[in-house]
Order: C-alpha cells, then structure tokens, then sequence
C-alpha cells in the first residue's frame, strides 16, 4: 500500500500535516521469454503491485519432449505472483479470471496479439513495449530488422494499445545506438534493459496522470518488421558483402543465417568481411584447410567465424575445419 501526504488543518501558523492512505494502482502484466522478465523484475523492483502475469502455456521441447515452462513464467512463480495460462484469450474462463484480478493497467511485453475485450478492459488501458522507435519497424522482428537493414540506432517504445497492431499512440521512446558489430542478440540486451527502465517511467507517469500522448505518422517511407521465416535465412552470394553481413548478425543468434557446403546446411554465427573485386564467381567456396572459410559474393569475400554444420556443435572456423574433409 502506498501513501499521500495531504494538509487538513492550520493552526498558529503551523501546518498540521496528517499522513492518508490511497489506493496503489493494480497491473496484469503479459509476457513470454527472457526480453520481457527485465521488465517484469523492473517493475517489481520499483514497488508496483502486479496482482497477476499472463504468459505462454507450458509446451513440450528437446529430445525428451518435457515441458517447459516460459522465462517470464518461471520467474513469476519464483516471486509467488499469480500466473494464468490461457490457450485462447477469448476463453471466457480466462477473461473471467483476468476481470477478477480488477487490475487498473495491463502491461504487455513480447506477447502474442490480444483481443480487444482484453486489451479494452482496466480502467487506464493496456500499454506495450516495443522493440524500436515507432513508427519505424512495426511488426514481429523489429530487432532482427534493424541490424539486417544497416541501421545505427534502434530504440524502445511504449504505447497504449488499439485495434491495429503497433499503431497506438506513443507514450515515451529512447534512443539505443547500434555498433557496426552488433549482432541481433547484442541489440536484443540493449533494448531488454531500456525497455526495462522506459516501462517503469511509464507506469509511473500513468499512476500520475503526468504524460501526454504522441499519434504516430504513416508514410510510404515507414519499414516494417515482418515475422522472420526459413527462406528469408539462406544467404545469396549474388548479394554485396555489406548486404550478406548484416544478413548474418541480424539473425544471429536466432533463427540465424544459413548456406549450404557438400548438399548439408551451414549455419554462420559470425562473419567478416572484405570488399573488392575478386574475379571469382559468387557463392565460390575457399579455405586453405586449416585457418579460414570463406565464400565470394558479389563485390568481395565473406569470411566465416563462428558456425554450425548440419549435425555437429557450434564451434569456430579453424575447430571446424580440423574435424572437416573438404
């Protein structure tokens, strides 16, 4: 419970100050893996009443098919918050429980689309945390797409919820530089914990009603962040170095880049590369066996780093090629 200091009486040119009780905002808040517990910890740390966490339910992975449970799951039930599971969110078991929790704000970090008797339904709305700076890259994979389009700056944003997905009005965003190295996992760390000290700025500025809302622009010149399939994985040699290279740390580590070497697929972590006119065919495979893997492409060589053959470990280059006959 939280207090308010109100003034009730003045006598003798004194101030009799007495302390009185109001009532701390209650937030449901939604999430799935490792990028929205930052946020969940943060808000929990900054003193908020989190009255329940809806997240993805529990599903079979690995060789043995065990269940497991979501990042933000097992850090709930670690902290004893109430957790809620749905299958659908239109389950009117599930929308009955989420009315009883009587929340006042919802909070989504990296969860899937919500129906709008859901995000409709706390008295202060549903706010989200996104991955970039709207209204640039809406959509599934605004980490992935950032690094692959070359981008030195990325960011987080906060808005409330509405029919179309991302489209709200903006609340707070902040800027996060992109290094010309950075992979997709290095971004995805920067933003988590941005987000994380955005999100608290936010709730706290709902609870005081100190915010003003920002619509966001459309244009034709706006990118988008679709959701990031196989085929779009595999590398064309046919493509500039620069091209290739963000290709490869944008999906690295995940769903990360891919060719193929003796009809099996290779997974590449990590790449450099080197810009100039070879005179060699693209998608030309050259290793002198022992140091380096590298392949041409349109307007250089792409040198592999880190990779993954089809049914060995991740290791490096040269660990590669020991245990390889090419």
């Amino acid at each position: 419970m939280s207090f308010s200091w109100q003034t009730v009486m003045m006598a003798h040119d004194s101030l009799i100050i007495v302390k009185t009780k109001h009532k701390q905002m209650k937030i449901v808040f939604m999430g799935t893996p490792d990028f929205a517990v930052a946020s969940l910890n943060a808000l929990l740390q900054a003193g908020f009443e989190i009255v329940g966490v809806v997240t993805a339910a529990d599903k079979p992975a690995g060789r043995g098919q065990k269940l497991q449970e979501s990042a933000v799951k097992k850090y709930a039930v670690e902290k004893g918050l109430k957790v809620l599971q749905p299958l659908k969110l239109k389950d009117p078991e599930f929308i009955a429980e989420l009315k009883a929790l009587n929340a006042d704000l919802q909070v989504v970090v990296a969860f899937r689309m919500l129906p709008e008797i859901v995000w409709d339904m706390p008295a202060n709305g549903t706010i989200n945390l996104h991955a970039s700076l709207l209204p640039q890259y809406r959509g599934a994979a605004p980490i992935n797409h950032a690094i692959i389009n070359g981008e030195t700056e990325s960011g987080v944003t906060t808005f409330f919820l509405k029919h179309e997905i991302d489209t709200g009005d903006v609340i707070f965003s902040e800027r996060v530089a992109i290094a010309p190295d950075d992979t997709a996992g290095d971004l995805h760390d920067h933003l988590m914990l941005a987000g994380a000290g955005l999100l608290v700025k936010t709730v706290k500025a709902i609870e005081a009603n100190d915010y003003k809302e920002q619509p966001q622009l459309f244009s034709a010149e706006l990118k988008h962040a679709p959701k990031i399939f196989k085929e779009f994985c595999k590398v064309d040699w046919n493509q500039p170095v620069k091209t290739i290279y963000n290709l490869i740390r944008g999906l690295s580590p995940y769903p990360t880049a891919f060719t193929t070497l003796n009809d099996k697929t290779i997974k590449i972590f990590k790449a450099g590369y080197e810009e100039f006119e070879t005179g060699i065919p693209a998608g030309e495979f050259i290793s002198d066996g022992k140091t380096f893997i590298k392949f041409t492409a349109l307007d250089g060589f792409i040198e592999l780093i880190d990779v993954q053959y089809e049914g060995k470990k991740r290791m490096m280059a040269d660990e590669f090629l020991r245990g390889m006959r090419l």
